[in-house]
């Protein structure tokens, strides 16, 4: 097997495709670290196996959420991902370049339409509804 150097073919890809930048492969490549890690210990397998698009999908935004809290939804905009279709899109260059591998079954479409960036990554970091407040007149009598 011929050795390469991950740094060297992520410039490669980079060149030929600037859509998203050099953190973007990196997040991508430790969101899948993250995935295969965590299905396994769910698991209970000693090893991390191959994960679908939807699982992927998934553990990164789980990863996101971990590593970056409030702040996942900007990072990840300010690397160019908006969508979930973009996950897989960066996800496909390192297939192609042989940086990640795929079964038959994967496609680019295996992302497309995953999750709604708002809903996934600011809304758990919104104010909850503030509870009702009692009514005045409750008040009143139990002051009395």
């Amino acid at each position: 097997m011929q050795q390469f150097d991950y740094d060297e073919v992520l410039e490669l890809i980079l060149t030929k495709d600037d859509r998203f930048p050099r953190e973007a492969y990196y997040f991508v490549r430790e969101g899948l670290d993250f995935t295969q890690h965590k299905m396994a210990k769910m698991s209970g397998a000693k090893e991390p196996r191959h994960v679908s698009g939807q699982e992927l999908m998934g553990g990164m935004r789980q990863y996101a959420l971990e590593t970056y809290g409030p702040m996942a939804k900007l990072l990840l905009n300010e690397w160019g991902i908006r969508a979930t279709e973009d996950f897989g899109e960066i996800v496909f260059n390192l297939v192609e370049n042989n940086l990640l591998a795929k079964t038959e079954k994967d496609t680019r479409e295996d992302f497309a339409g995953g999750y709604d960036f708002d809903e996934a990554f600011t809304a758990p970091y919104e104010p909850k509804a503030s509870p009702k407040k009692k009514n005045k007149s409750t008040k009143d009598k139990r002051s009395k």
